[in-house]
């Protein structure tokens, strides 16, 4: 078991984070250079950056709409290895699609899953696909859980940009804690299962989850259907009032022994000394996880 939190840090190319502070980032997607707002840059900005003034959209907070500078490009298209991400401007929304700060969990899990022969990944809340294209591409057979319709098709043309159309996925628009309680009665069992649970949201059918409340009844459900051959469980997590050390205790509690791995997830900023943590995460894998099939 980890003693201390790590700290991981983006290695993606396509992307990074040119500077942050006074709750704003300044970002480059591929081609393309965003401002959004970041409530975890407490600090001051480098406001001699020229590149503050030359972003092709800006957006103030989630409940807003973008607005467009230089070029009015609402999507564009983004590799990662063999993969391809579409990301969007969607007005109301300050996602673009893809979540730069995940990228350790993608080169850490196409690692893991390289070890083993077809492996059976399930990933809830499971938004644009990302996750669950870098696992196909690693050789899985992957389930995908999101309770939004939208993101679901989302991750379906990613995986079509990526040529993974004939991959062994499966798209589920489903509540993820029902679905997980439904896969217990039926007894099936997934080698890897990755999740990344909003603190609020709803079902396609109006269920309400409140991660608080129910986190702990989720995680016991998924300990039930973990492959006893050697599973692995990644959570993350973007609640401001949660710690790493609570996302260890958690592991802990539903999945001793093993090995265990948490702290934060981050970008370095190329034009400030400031690293921007953005999430918290818990990896752990059995032992039996460890060794080659």
């Amino acid at each position: 078991m980890a003693a201390n939190p790590s700290v991981l840090y983006s290695q993606w190319d396509a992307f990074s984070l040119l500077d942050c502070g006074s709750r704003r980032k300044l970002e480059r997607f591929g081609d393309h250079i965003l401002i959004r707002s970041e409530p975890k840059a407490w600090w001051s900005e480098n406001g001699k950056l020229a590149e503050w003034h030359k972003a092709d959209a800006e957006i103030s907070d989630a409940g807003s709409k973008w607005q467009l500078r230089g070029r009015p490009v609402r999507s564009w298209q983004m590799k990662y290895d063999e993969l391809v991400f579409e990301a969007r401007l969607t007005d109301m929304s300050k996602h673009v699609g893809v979540f730069p700060e995940q990228e350790p969990h993608w080169r850490w899990l196409k690692e893991r899953l390289g070890r083993r022969n077809r492996p059976r990944v399930l990933n809830l809340f499971g938004y644009t696909g990302a996750a669950t294209l870098v696992s196909a591409a690693a050789g899985a057979e992957v389930t995908h859980v999101d309770a939004s319709k939208p993101s679901i098709n989302w991750a379906r043309h990613n995986q079509a940009l990526s040529g993974l159309k004939d991959a062994p996925v499966r798209w589920i628009l489903d509540d993820a804690f029902k679905f997980v309680a439904r896969e217990v009665r039926r007894e099936r069992e997934y080698d890897v299962i990755l999740l990344d649970p909003p603190s609020f949201g709803r079902g396609p059918k109006g269920e309400i989850w409140k991660v608080d409340q129910q986190i702990c009844s989720l995680l016991k459900n998924i300990r039930t259907i973990l492959s006893p051959k050697g599973g692995i469980v990644v959570l993350t997590m973007y609640n401001l009032e949660a710690s790493s050390l609570m996302l260890k205790g958690l592991m802990e509690d539903f999945f001793p022994g093993g090995s265990l791995e948490f702290g934060e997830l981050a970008l370095s900023c190329s034009e400030s000394r400031h690293a921007l943590p953005l999430s918290l995460f818990a990896r752990w894998e059995s032992q039996r996880a460890k060794v080659k099939d």
